[in-house]
């Protein structure tokens, strides 16, 4: 996942929660956030 940008990948991240989409891959993108070390509360924030 090292290709995709943060913005990427936390925007996937929201879609495939609201998809109701495989909970394995929805996981697999929450380590990949965590791994990065990105603050989701802030960008929950920003959304709103």
């Amino acid at each position: 996942m090292k290709t995709l940008s943060n913005e990427a990948l936390l925007d996937s991240y929201y879609k495939a929660i609201d998809l109701k989409l495989d909970r394995e891959f929805v996981t697999l993108l929450l380590a990949e956030i965590k791994r990065r070390k990105l603050n989701i509360k802030y960008f929950e924030a920003q959304a709103n």
